[in-house]
């Protein structure tokens, strides 16, 4: 059974092609990333894992892929670094940040 969170009227599956949206300016700030989003006007504060994932995400990549490469650097359970990613990418894709590719 593949784990899913829905959002609106999409649902993130673990084997779902994601990348991050365009037109945004990130920068570096005390080892947490923050993001202007040039579409919204509004401003995030990503945080040091959140900054992480969005990383990762740069390229058209799996969301299992993207828990695969946080447990191996963090020390988290598969099960909580699951559910913490679907929900964060949920927050990404309701604010219009991240893209599934089709």
């Amino acid at each position: 059974m593949t784990k899913s969170t829905v959002i609106s009227t999409h649902t993130l599956l673990l084997d779902q092609l994601v990348v991050r949206g365009d037109n945004n300016i990130v920068s570096d700030m005390g080892g947490e990333k923050v993001m202007l989003s040039i579409e919204n006007g509004k401003y995030y504060n990503l945080g040091v894992m959140g900054g992480q994932i969005w990383d990762l995400v740069d390229e058209p990549v799996t969301i299992a892929s993207v828990v695969d490469s946080l447990i191996q650097e963090f020390d988290v359970e598969k099960a909580q670094c699951e559910e913490q990613v679907l929900l964060f990418l949920s927050h990404l894709l309701e604010e219009r940040l991240l893209q599934i590719i089709e």
